[in-house]
């Protein structure tokens, strides 16, 4: 195993103890990127001079006794989204051709001031706009889709092309790309991680989170970017009140997807976990409401370009932005009414529970260009509909959720657990995931 290859966690302790140079790092890093990236197509930009003089300047600091904490000297990709003051923020558009952001986003300030080190932007589905990411690879399956919007950040980690990185999340874009590569992916609570100096495509919806390896390593991540401090991520599942759903999560899913999610979720109940049914309310109007947001949202946000410089976009972008300008005032209202008795109603489902368990999406990554996908009832659903649907609610309701691997299906692609939890429970998430984690880690159970 190269250092590239390190779990934050594992890289941390190791530039702690001097045992591995930030410079050491940073070059494996580098080297990965090299030697990988012509195939997945992750980046948009590396920095990497910028790097390696972040790295000696990390490891003269750590040498010199100022060690800052466990992301001093650690390799990061960001979202092409998140302002880093000097350098583009393209969001993976010819729209941005040109910009130069003039300030640090408050994430990347944040990241700065604990010592990571920016090894480049990584590429997203244009503008967030779409679950899929185009221009990137699987990094399991360069022949499938990365997953979207953050699929840059989910294969750079996955790849060994950075050892975390962060992405957004509108409707499951930190979520879904995570899923389809096998590494970890939260979506904190609405507001939790500022949003300063990040392009928007929904500010409602919109939300910033880590994207890494190990569920340890994003509980690392977290309180860097809120002022928190450190969760404690062992503790154990005994007595702990899993929520299953008996509707809609387990609804037009992959067989392989829901065996490795049920199998995951009784695995938790031998470790001490208590399994409770709940039924999702409200389930019919979860799309409608999503749409009803983030479309009029997101048009507001472009208006201008969208008059002066249509050309720009891609097509599949302009014509959702297009879209925007015909949807009513009083649409944009009825479903921010709505969104507000859904959360009062998922706030209730959630009462006599501690987190839901379900899929994070409803089947594996698809191959490139496949547009569409066929359930065996017949029902034809898009491939973007079909990775939105499960993550959506999170993102409504604005509560915490995190993607685990949990196992492969026949083809050896991952497959996703989903943890959703109470406003600022991010703690409890990481305390579940983790202790699947270890059940791994400890050989208890081997990954199907």
């Amino acid at each position: 195993m190269g250092p590239n290859e390190l779990t934050l966690a594992a890289a941390a302790d190791a530039v702690r103890t001097r045992a591995l140079s930030p410079v050491e790092l940073v070059d494996s890093v580098l080297a990965c990127v090299e030697e990988v990236e012509p195939r997945l197509n992750a980046y948009v930009a590396v920095t990497a001079e910028r790097a390696r003089e972040a790295a000696r300047q990390a490891e003269r600091e750590i040498t010199g006794g100022e060690y800052r904490g466990p992301l001093h000297g650690i390799p990061v990709g960001l979202k092409d989204l998140i302002d880093v003051a000097g350098l583009p923020t393209t969001g993976s558009s010819r729209v941005r051709a040109g910009h130069r952001a003039e300030a640090d986003s408050v994430v990347a300030a944040c990241l700065a001031d604990a010592g990571a080190v920016l090894i480049g932007k990584t590429h997203t589905h244009e503008f967030a706009y779409g679950l899929i990411t185009p221009q990137t690879a699987n990094a399991r399956d360069p022949g499938r889709i990365a997953g979207g919007s953050s699929g840059g950040s989910a294969v750079a980690v996955a790849a060994g092309m950075a050892t975390f990185a962060l992405g957004t999340d509108t409707g499951g874009s930190i979520r879904v790309p995570a899923a389809l590569n096998g590494v970890v992916g939260l979506k904190p609570t609405y507001d939790l991680v500022p949003r300063d100096g990040v392009v928007s495509l929904s500010w409602s919806l919109d939300h910033v989170g880590p994207i890494t390896r190990t569920v340890e390593d994003a509980a690392l991540v977290l309180p860097v970017l809120t002022g928190g401090r450190p969760a404690t991520v062992d503790g154990g599942l005994a007595g702990l009140r899993v929520g299953v759903p008996r509707n809609y999560y387990f609804e037009h899913v992959d067989p392989e997807v829901e065996a490795a999610v049920r199998q995951a979720i009784e695995r938790m109940e031998s470790l001490g976990a208590v399994l409770v049914e709940v039924e999702v309310p409200m389930t019919r109007y979860v799309q409608a409401i999503q749409w009803g947001l983030m479309v009029p949202e997101a048009t507001a946000y472009h208006e201008r370009t969208l008059r002066t410089v249509p050309e720009l976009y891609a097509a599949d972008v302009r014509v959702l932005l297009e879209a925007g300008v015909l949807l009513p005032a009083g649409d944009y209202l009825r479903a921010q009414r709505a969104r507000a008795l859904l959360r009062r109603e998922w706030l209730r489902m959630l009462e006599p529970v501690d987190v839901l368990a379900a899929p994070a999406v409803p089947l594996t990554a698809v191959p490139s260009g496949q547009d569409s996908v066929t359930w065996p009832d017949g029902t034809v659903e898009s491939v973007s509909d079909a990775y939105v649907r499960l993550s959506a609610p999170a993102n409504i309701t604005g509560l915490p959720s995190l993607t685990v691997p949990v196992g492969a299906d026949s083809a050896g692609l991952p497959i996703g657990l989903q943890l959703l939890g109470w406003p600022l429970a991010e703690p409890l998430l990481f305390r579940v995931g983790r202790a699947w984690e270890l059940t791994l880690e400890r050989g208890i159970f081997a990954l199907s």
